[in-house]
């Protein structure tokens, strides 16, 4: 018997891929089971439970979520006695009938040992699978809050990582200056100055209830064409958010349009983020590009020569490159094989050796690299498509790097 106990944490790039894919299963009545099982549990107890609760399911009304529910629990009771002991950082297991027609069964159970430890004891059935806790742990933790504002509009946001997410945009009721005179223009300056301050007031009240609600929240930075944005923090800020400021640059527009210009001009202040980490290593290798220095490649297959050759400095791949890595084992010989293939590409069933059925898993393309890459001390980098470096790197195919030395 193979003994699970030891098995290694999934990455957290892995764990946000698989809880992409979980997230969308839905079952037909509450048939999918979930079960947490927190680090330093006794497995035992976590076994006599679903044991348990085989026999209580016995009582679902429904035929059919009875007969997918103690099927569930059933795999889950196997596949708990390959393990001694709970693993060290805990352990979480997901079961059900995922086939998407009325009357057919796909019984499918993933196994997840968290990439750090589970505090939290959870047993459900629902219509869905429960993955907010896992999500908690995968969740960017590099967060900073955006307020881009002028006196017609406005927008609140985030730079998780490197992507910009808008969080909400607002439009004002001020009215354009007047140039008339006399009391007419004061009494319209008086209600002008009063649309504005309570503009500013939503804007500053969107945007506490969104950055107080967020845990790692680093910093607060605050764009804008003209003074108003002054006024905003000044005057208008809530005291809390206005300690976590840590930025006002001007911009040439507001709302959202200006938030990714605020982001380049706080290039100093965010000089330890990843997002400009990576605009860094792109500028670097469009330079290289641009000056046709020879010591940047981009493409797939040129890639990947210079990478096997030893001559790539740093590799840059796009998170959203067209591309997906599988690993192919044949059951029957042993051949095994790991292989890039382009998504939509015909991905290979029969073993090239002895024609039987392959047994395919699609790995990270990262991890792919890596694997290589650790052999020529090249460092792996990769970078988001949601910059402007990054989604013309992605327009060259979402895979190149830095060159060590120019190849003949």
């Amino acid at each position: 018997m193979v003994i699970f106990s030891e098995i290694e944490p999934m990455s957290r790039k892995e764990l946000k891929k698989l809880l992409d894919e979980l997230s969308k299963i839905r079952g037909r009545g509450t048939q999918l089971v979930s079960v947490y099982v927190p680090a330093d549990y006794n497995i035992n107890e976590i076994a006599n439970m679903i044991a348990s609760e085989i026999s209580t399911a016995e009582n679902i009304k429904s035929k059919t979520t009875r007969k997918n529910v103690i099927a569930a629990l059933e795999k889950i009771a196997q596949r708990l006695k390959y393990y001694t002991r709970t693993p060290e950082t805990g352990l979480v297991i997901f079961c059900g009938n995922v086939a998407e027609r009325e009357g057919e069964t796909d019984l499918k159970l993933w196994e997840i040992v968290p990439p750090e430890p589970l505090k939290i004891r959870v047993y459900r059935c629902d219509q869905k699978f429960v993955t907010e806790p896992l999500q908690h742990m995968v969740r960017e933790k590099e967060v900073y809050g955006l307020i881009t504002v002028d006196k017609s509009e406005a927008a609140v946001g985030f730079l998780r990582g490197s992507h910009i997410q808008v969080y909400k945009k607002l439009e004002s009721l001020v009215p354009p200056k007047t140039k008339a005179g006399g009391q007419s223009a004061q009494r319209f300056e008086r209600v002008r100055e009063g649309l504005l301050l309570s503009f500013l007031k939503e804007v500053a009240e969107i945007a506490a209830s969104a950055f107080r609600g967020e845990e790692d929240l680093r910093g607060i930075l605050i764009g804008g064409p003209g003074p108003i944005k002054e006024k905003l923090v000044n005057e208008i800020l809530p005291h809390d958010l206005k300690e976590k400021v840590i930025a006002i640059k001007d911009t040439g527009y507001s709302g959202t349009e200006a938030l990714e210009e605020l982001v380049e001009r706080a290039e100093d202040e965010l000089k330890d983020a990843r997002v400009s980490k990576e605009k860094r290593i792109l500028r670097k290798f469009f330079l290289q590009l641009a000056k046709d220095t020879g010591l940047a490649v981009y493409g797939l297959e040129e890639t990947m020569n210079a990478l096997q050759m030893g001559a790539v400095e740093t590799l840059i791949i796009s998170e959203d490159a067209p591309y997906i890595a599988i690993k192919a084992i044949c059951p029957s010989c042993g051949h095994e094989e790991e292989k890039i293939l382009k998504k939509g590409e015909e991905i290979p069933s029969t073993c090239p050796k002895c024609s039987f059925q392959l047994q395919v898993e699609e790995i990270m393309i990262e991890d792919y690299f890596q694997k290589i890459a650790e052999n020529w001390g090249t460092e792996v980098v990769v970078v988001s498509s949601s910059t402007q470096e990054g989604a013309q790197f992605l327009s060259l195919g979402g895979v190149g790097g830095i060159l060590r030395y120019k190849l003949e």
